[in-house]
C-alpha cells in the first residue's frame, strides 16, 4: 500500500489503513517519545496523544515530505510542547562554559545502544536540546524558538549535554558499560 493510498484510507477511517499506519511508524515514533520522555510510561502517552493528533490532521497532509518524516515532526512538536510546560528545567551557563571542546572520535567504540542509554539519563533540559540538535539536525535558534528559550540557552544545553556524555564515555572507556 502506498503513502497515499494509507493516507487516504486513514482518512476515510478505514481501520486497516489506520492499524497499517500504526504497523508501520509506531516503533521508530516510540523511539522517538522515549528519546524526550522522562519515562517509559510518559513516552507511551506521548505516542498515543502524537498518533491522536496524526489521525486528526492526516486530511492536512501534502506529501511535501515523507509521511513517516510529517509524523516524526507531529511527535517532537508534542513532546516538546510537554517539555516547554514544565519551563524550570532549563539553566543557563556563560558562553566560555558552552565552548569547553570535547574529541569528535569520543563516541567511535560505543554501541549505539549504550549511547542512547547515556542521553536518556541526560536531565531533562540537556537530553532535549541534544536531541533536538544532534540528532534531530534543528539549528540552535530553530530549537530556541521552539522551546520559549534564548539562543544561548539553547547552546549551553547542548554544551552541557556533551559535556556529561563525554565525562560518562570518559569513565566507560576506564571500565566497561553494561548493556
Amino acid at each position: 500500500m502506498t503513502e497515499q493510498e494509507l493516507v487516504e484510507g486513514c482518512i476515510r477511517e478505514d481501520r486497516i489503513c489506520q492499524r497499517e499506519l500504526w504497523n508501520r511508524y509506531s516503533k521508530k515514533i516510540m523511539s522517538l517519545c522515549l528519546r524526550y520522555c522522562n519515562s517509559q510510561e510518559e513516552a507511551e502517552d506521548a505516542l498515543m496523544e502524537a498518533y491522536v493528533k496524526i489521525y486528526d490532521n492526516l486530511a492536512k497532509f501534502r506529501f511535501q515530505s515523507s509521511l513517516e518524516t510529517w509524523m516524526r515532526r507531529v511527535a517532537v512538536n508534542l513532546c516538546i510542547n510537554k517539555i516547554r510546560a514544565r519551563k524550570h528545567i532549563w539553566t543557563s551557563i556563560t558562553d566560555d562554559e558552552y565552548r569547553l571542546g570535547y574529541a569528535d572520535d569520543a563516541f567511535e567504540d560505543l554501541q549505539v545502544n549504550q549511547i542512547m542509554k547515556m542521553v536518556e539519563a541526560l536531565p531533562v533540559g540537556y537530553r532535549t536540546v541534544f536531541n533536538m540538535y544532534a540528532i534531530e539536525g534543528y539549528s540552535h535558534k530553530e530549537i530556541a524558538e521552539m522551546l520559549g528559550i534564548d539562543e544561548g540557552t539553547s547552546r549551553s544545553q547542548f554544551a552541557k549535554a556533551r559535556k556529561v556524555l563525554q565525562q560518562q564515555i570518559q569513565k566507560s572507556e576506564g571500565g566497561s558499560l553494561a548493556s
